[in-house]
């Protein structure tokens, strides 16, 4: 499973890369405006920093909702570096930019995606990752878990090209449920992931061999 960092925040970025687990990296206009980063030129500079910390592929989002504006802003974000992925919404005029892009070797990545039944249509229009949201579908009191699940099982059916990017990750609880079920990739704060080093008794299995080295050591 690939490990994705869901931030704008070149500081957590290198952070999680330095880890040596870093894969890639998803972005969105929320997260750019957390820091800081506004007007058109600055973001698409901020894309290239993130591009030059990460060997992998970097997400950028589309902010228009129609299929020409969606065309003209994915070209012009693809064009900023090979690791661009063009990242574009779940509606209609989505799937046919999708489609679009697919058809020209750009890479896409389908957000905001809450059923399987748009799975469905992101694979057939030839998405490169789909962007399926485990804690929003939690605040719904829907289970998130099985919905990455029955796409994971769909695509399976298929030999479906397009990988299961879970996304709205919150805790390291989810990024194991993630694995389990098939997920191909995993976005998440850097607070995620590094809850998966934490555990009681490695703490207290540290703290005992420290202690016992020190007794040795006298």
């Amino acid at each position: 499973m690939k490990f994705f960092i869901d931030t704008a925040n070149l500081d957590q970025i290198r952070e999680a890369n330095d880890l040596g687990i870093l894969d890639g990296v998803t972005t969105n206009p929320s997260l750019m405006a957390k820091e800081g980063i506004s007007g058109y030129n600055a973001v698409m500079q901020h894309y290239i920093d993130i591009c030059n910390i990460v060997d992998g592929d970097v997400s950028a989002e589309v902010i228009s909702t129609d299929y020409d504006g969606m065309i003209k802003e994915g070209e012009a974000l693809a064009a900023l570096h090979p690791n661009i992925v063009v990242k574009i919404p779940m509606i209609k005029d989505g799937i046919k930019a999708i489609r679009y892009f697919s058809d020209k070797g750009i890479k896409t990545n389908c957000t905001l995606v809450f059923s399987a039944g748009q799975a469905i249509l992101a694979a057939k229009a030839g998405a490169t990752y789909l962007s399926p949201f485990v804690g929003r579908v939690d605040d719904i009191s829907w289970d998130g878990i099985d919905l990455i699940a029955q796409i994971v099982n769909i695509y399976q059916n298929y030999d479906v090209e397009t990988q299961v990017l879970a996304a709205s990750i919150r805790n390291p609880l989810h990024i194991v449920q993630c694995a389990e079920v098939g997920a191909d990739v995993v976005t998440c704060p850097l607070s995620a992931i590094l809850g998966l080093l934490k555990h009681p008794l490695t703490d207290i299995g540290l703290q005992q061999f420290l202690a016992d080295h020190a007794k040795a050591s006298k």
